[in-house]
């Protein structure tokens, strides 16, 4: 037995070793942690768009202005390059005008009715839509009823589930009505669709929202209409069975027009062909800031990179910060970046996005092998000091969605907290004064751990 056992020095080196591996780790993360917390950019940058930007919604006047503001925050931030890559966009354009208002015989007055027309309806014509309303719960009952449905508007009450934790499934179970609501209801004759808002807010915001038409029926208009609103037209329909709604939306799409994704690097000093994409998308809507929804996830992407310029920390893979064009109605950006980098033959080792607000980060959501994901989830005990502990989700973002699609790259997502994030989500309440600083960096320090780790360690 004495032939197996090794020298003391050579036992005490090698456990020295061992141990000393994580504790090294440890400190660059604190000292990553230190850096952000200290001397962030993220919530300064984050006023500077929404602030002076505003909602950017693809083909609006503000995505060429956010696309500049991106190009020069990269190279602020220390970017080895940075520059725009361009593709299509949709041009969605709300109108002018935007009203739903309930006609009664009755004498009294009703305000009208707190609405925003979903991205990517048509509008109604100059002379509005004067119907009746059938209101349903669920598509089940859409088809229980679908011989009343006719000649009139069609509105979806279907609530958000109050009893999911994490707010996402609710958002998941409830976004079908939005998405597909206006084409189940054309196929039986609806005139237009109102749809309450995807949220559990105890407020009246509206939240809008892309839908999409299925051209075997007609195009009808869609509106999401506020939760005490919708709460007021459910009694309303149920109390005074002869009213109808005039609703009223001039929405419509201009030609496609030029975006371009936002893109910045560090170079890898010992593997620059392989590539780690994290990003967050920089179009919003039109009716908000896009502080939450997603100029978080933006800045805290620039942030990875200046972080990581400020420590001296030179990557072994080359890290690509992209700030996304057009995910909120097309995914045009996410899905060229996709297929550029399939058509060059890239080597991409990973992809992480945020936009899940910017909230107290909890964890990372992924989408990879088991075996890639045990090796991630062995580092949770260095992340756990700065409160990050959810390892265990499976999912990730809609814009790392394609690359994962095209490439099959293992991706991820920043899971924070997300109990008030429905409140402001494509509602006019998204706005910078919602972010919490801290929050903000929070969560770009766990973003920036993680990348240090992935990129050190691989997959």
């Amino acid at each position: 037995m004495l032939r197996f056992l090794l020298p003391v020095s050579l036992v005490f080196s090698v456990s020295f070793a061992s141990a000393q591996q994580p504790a090294d780790d440890a400190a660059t993360l604190r000292k990553l942690a230190d850096e952000v917390l200290t001397h962030s950019n993220a919530y300064a940058n984050l006023r500077t768009l929404t602030k002076e930007i505003g909602g950017r919604l693809a083909g609006s006047p503000q995505m060429p202005k956010a696309e500049q503001w991106g190009l020069k925050a990269l190279q602020a931030a220390g970017a080895d390059t940075a520059y725009l890559q361009e593709c299509m966009v949709p041009h969605w354009v709300r109108g002018a005008k935007e009203e739903v208002r309930i006609i009664s015989k009755r004498r009294d007055f009703v305000p009208p009715l707190q609405v925003l027309a979903l991205g990517n309806s048509v509008g109604c014509g100059p002379d509005g839509i004067t119907a009746p309303v059938l209101e349903v719960g669920s598509f089940d009952e859409l088809e229980a009823k679908k011989d009343q449905v006719k000649g009139k508007i069609v509105f979806y009450n279907y609530h958000f589930n109050p009893t999911f934790i994490k707010t996402f499934y609710a958002y998941s179970d409830a976004v079908i009505y939005r998405g597909a609501g206006a084409s189940r209801a054309s196929k039986y004759g609806a005139l237009a669709v109102i749809v309450r808002s995807m949220s559990h807010a105890a407020n009246n915001f509206p939240h809008t929202g892309a839908m999409r038409y299925n051209d075997s029926f007609p195009k009808v208009p869609a509106v999401a209409i506020g939760l005490e609103d919708a709460d007021l037209l459910s009694d309303r329909i149920k109390d005074d069975k002869d009213m109808k709604v005039y609703l009223h939306t001039d929405a419509h799409f201009l030609p496609d027009t030029i975006g371009h994704n936002v893109i910045g690097e560090i170079r890898g000093s010992e593997h620059p062909e392989e590539i780690i994409t994290v990003g967050g998308h920089l179009d919003s809507w039109d009716v908000n800031e896009g502080a939450h929804d997603d100029g978080a996830g933006c800045v805290q992407s620039i942030e990875i990179l200046r972080a990581f310029k400020a420590l001296g920390i030179r990557p072994k893979r080359t890290i690509r910060i992209v700030l996304f064009a057009n995910e909120e109605n097309g995914t045009r950006g996410a899905r060229k970046y996709a297929a550029a980098a399939k058509a060059a033959n890239e080597h991409h080792v990973f992809a992480l996005e945020s936009d899940a607000g910017g909230f107290t980060p909890r964890g990372f959501s992924f989408v990879m092998p088991a075996e890639k994901r045990a090796k991630i989830t062995a580092w949770k005990p260095l992340f756990l000091p700065y409160g990050l502990y959810d390892f265990e989700e499976e999912g990730a973002g809609t814009d790392v969605g394609e690359i994962n699609e095209a490439m099959g790259t293992p991706m991820g997502e920043l899971s924070p907290d997300s109990q008030r994030y429905f409140d402001i989500h494509h509602a006019a309440s998204d706005v910078f004064e919602a972010v919490n600083k801290r929050e903000l960096e929070l969560g770009a320090f766990g973003m920036a751990g993680l990348i240090y780790m992935i990129d050190k360690y691989g997959l």
